[in-house]
């Protein structure tokens, strides 16, 4: 074997491993959605659990990504880890499922008839390759990208294996190589430790199961010397999928990891005990030394997990408990936000769906905090109570904090998430978070004027109070509205908030005339009237950015109303929509008239 072959075979592997992750993304990316109304299903059978880690880590072609996921589930608090362990389990079984398709080498051998030639890997690459391209740069549908994405990947895989194939050919004749496997026969240590290794260098026991498939087409591989490098891959896997479940995570997310080792360890131990057994009674002893092909291996990977799984399910509350007495609990910290700041997890992003949706969760309490912030601030405006003051200043450093943390999120997230819905759901996350955060200033800076008027001993005159009622249950149908039709992405809800922030706007406009009118004839202080006329500037503001919110929820339906945003509005406000016109009427009806009652009750 020359420099050249090591040349081919490490090319080779490159393009399998590229192949594997092109092809696993876009089955990831394609199934993305199901995939999280699936795990948040899990119920607290392991049964069900191991069956839909099974499915899911069939679909998306990686145990990793699944376990990594349902680790992220389960820190966030979605699932819990008792649910985790049967779809932890499956996920073991799941990933076998990329050797089977491999074993589609065998065919390169056959000599059948003409339809089986074209599942041959030869023919399936350069087919494969060809569809992926076509999809790629000439269909146009909205999921067509995706399609030839995973297309080209399982074309570029099967090129990696054939040149890896192609490259190890001369092995077949080299006696050097027969006795390193023969070797291995007698020392299974040292295979153990191979497959161990090789796994946790390329961070895939698929892709090590595929090199030793391909090694296989030199004859050279038999059971023996290769069942030990199988149930190393097993070990070298899940210690990778560990580490990455334990970084920055909470103690049960923490703990998946630690049962995906737990599990591992069990199942190795019990088909090494279980092979010497039967080996011992002499039932091995036609397998033991016969040739292996690729659809062997990849039989003997499927059955070592399949058996280790079912004989293993039964007691996987065992490893939960081992699990909790390894990793301790962690420190409560009593934060509120605690749970959204979970959500905003890395490990999410190999799920663009799950990610946007723990993105949306941390911009909806970012949503509901500022509400009860500026309703609080309100009523401190009547009524100074200073620990309303003080839940209202945590509350915004806990928007602040998500703010923070969403941004940062959601620019990591960018580059995962492709052209289409989730792009836009992502777009318009970004712009509506950074509006519920200045609500929450708003609400801060009405605070700050209560406290100018409690320490210069003012106050306002009881008309200001009553019409500053008005505004509070004007700007409490208003947020409700925004933060409503943020959450459901309803078209009905965003367009009830453009009339009743345009009857904010008339309130604000008539109460700022009426304060000046009062301070002019001394019915109230030069200094209560300008604090007066700061809050009116504040409650204006509010409304706007809920006003804005309600602009992007409508544009993820009509993409023309954000390209024309001031048109828009300008055109609602000029009567051009019936629609808006009649609850224009209504909503101005409704506040004009409550202002018109407290103006007799003074």
């Amino acid at each position: 074997m020359t420099i050249f072959n090591v040349i081919s075979l490490f090319g080779g592997l490159a393009l399998f491993l590229y192949g594997m992750r092109l092809m696993g993304n876009g089955l990831k990316e394609s199934s993305s959605g199901a995939l999280k109304d699936a795990m948040e299903k899990v119920t607290n059978n392991p049964l069900v659990g191991f069956f839909l880690g099974v499915i899911v880590t069939a679909v998306i072609q990686s145990s990793t990504a699944t376990i990594v996921l349902t680790s992220g589930l389960v820190g966030a608090g979605v699932i819990t880890l008792h649910q985790s362990l049967g779809v932890i389990i499956g996920a073991n079984v799941g990933t076998t499922i990329t050797g089977q398709i491999i074993r589609l080498l065998d065919l390169n051998g056959s000599g059948g008839a003409s339809w089986v030639d074209l599942f041959k890997p030869s023919t399936l690459a350069p087919l494969a390759a060809i569809i992926g391209i076509l999809f790629i740069m000439a269909v146009k549908t909205k999921h067509a990208g995706v399609v030839g994405q995973i297309a080209m990947g399982f074309g570029i895989l099967f090129t990696g294996l054939l040149n890896m194939t192609a490259a190890v050919s001369p092995l077949s004749e080299s006696e050097s190589f027969a006795r390193m496997f023969v070797g291995l026969s007698d020392t299974p240590v040292l295979g153990f430790l191979a497959g161990t290794g090789v796994a946790f260098l390329i961070q895939s026991s698929s892709a090590t199961i595929g090199i030793l498939q391909a090694l296989s087409m030199t004859g050279a591989l038999t059971f023996s010397s290769v069942y030990a490098i199988i149930i190393g891959v097993n070990i070298g896997d899940c210690v990778t999928t560990a580490i990455v479940c334990s970084i920055g995570s909470k103690a049960d997310a923490k703990r998946t990891g630690v049962v995906h080792i737990l599990f591992n360890i069990c199942g190795s131990v019990l088909i090494i005990v279980g092979l010497a057994v039967l080996r011992h009674m002499g039932v091995l002893d036609a397998l033991w030394d016969k040739t292996l092909t690729s659809g062997g291996i990849a039989n003997v990977h499927t059955v070592f997990r399949l058996v280790s799984a079912v004989a293993l399910l039964p007691v996987c509350g065992q490893f939960e408990k081992l699990s909790r007495r390894i990793v301790k609990d962690d420190t409560q910290l009593g934060v509120s936000v605690e749970r959204e700041l979970e959500l905003l997890d890395e490990k999410f992003f190999s799920s663009p769906a799950l990610a946007l949706s723990g993105a949306a969760r941390a911009i909806g309490t970012m949503a509901k905090l500022s509400h009860e912030a500026v309703l609080g601030a309100m009523d401190v405006l009547y009524s100074y109570d200073q620990h309303t003051v003080d839940v209202i200043n945590e509350n915004e450093d806990r928007i602040d904090l998500l703010a923070d943390r969403v941004d940062n999120y959601l620019i990591k997230l960018s580059p995962h998430v492709t052209m289409g819905n989730g792009n836009e759901l992502l777009n318009f996350y970004i712009q509506c978070f950074s509006e519920f955060e200045r609500i929450g200033d708003y609400a801060v800076n009405l605070t700050e004027n209560a406290q100018e008027l409690r320490d210069r001993g003012a106050q306002f005159s009881d008309m200001a109070r009553e019409e500053l009622r008005v505004l509070r249950d004007a700007l409490d149908e208003i947020m409700g509205y925004a933060y409503q039709g943020f959450r459901t992405l309803d078209v009905r809800t965003a367009r009830r908030i453009e009339p009743v922030e345009e009857v904010v706007d008339d309130l604000v406009a008539t109460l700022r005339n009426n304060h000046i009118k009062r301070v002019r004839d001394g019915k109230c202080t030069i200094y209560a009237g300008l604090t007066f006329l700061d809050v009116l500037v504040n409650i204006e503001r509010v409304s706007d950015q809920c006003s804005n919110v309600g602009v992007y929820t409508l544009s993820l339906s009509d993409s023309s109303i954000m390209s024309n945003h001031h048109e828009y509005i300008h055109k609602l406000h000029q009567g051009g929509d019936a629609e808006y016109n009649r609850r224009f009427g209504e909503t101005r009806e409704k506040y004009f008239g409550a202002l018109a009652e407290a103006d007799a009750k003074a």
